[in-house]
């Protein structure tokens, strides 16, 4: 229903981009890879994304926190783009900052929430729509990096149901 509203507006955008670059040359990418061809890397600012956090179950002092954060920091600027990807849904920056990060019903700051259950093997999961992470319990960093770059590369491969 969302694209048919618009859909005089999406060939004619499709049409131009085809003038441009013919479909055969796109068709070998996935939405992600190129969304970061046209788009390049973008630099992520971990400290602003911080300070733009909201938590659930958790508290910034937290030890699991620290760990969340001092993984993020020292990803790679790859690892860091396809971690926004997974939580947000785009590994795209927003121009005035995390402050302005927008979600399902407008602005909304990234969450992370603390994932229920005692298993301390479970994977994080992301809610794109809602710039949310549910964060299990994890006994190490070690771990949690382990589990988290895991889960955004098995995340880039679209939406599964169970």
């Amino acid at each position: 229903r969302m694209t048919t509203s618009i859909k005089s507006q999406i060939k004619a955008y499709l049409d131009g981009f085809y003038e441009l670059v013919s479909p055969d040359l796109i068709a070998i990418f996935t939405p992600r890879e190129l969304e970061l061809l046209i788009s390049g890397l973008p630099d992520i600012d971990v400290h602003d994304l911080k300070q733009n956090t909201e938590y659930q179950g958790w508290k910034a002092t937290d030890p699991e926190i620290v760990w969340f954060w001092n993984i993020i920091l020292n990803l790679s600027r790859s690892e860091k783009a396809a971690f926004l990807q997974f939580v947000t849904g785009s590994s795209k920056v927003p121009l005035v900052g995390f402050a302005e990060l927008q979600g399902m019903r407008g602005i909304q700051k990234f969450s992370i929430h603390k994932a229920g259950g005692s298993s301390t093997d479970a994977l994080m999961c992301a809610h794109t729509c809602f710039n949310s992470l549910d964060l299990p319990k994890y006994e190490s960093e070690d771990k949690m990096k382990e589990k988290l770059l895991y889960a955004i590369s098995e995340g880039q491969t679209g939406f599964l149901f169970a």
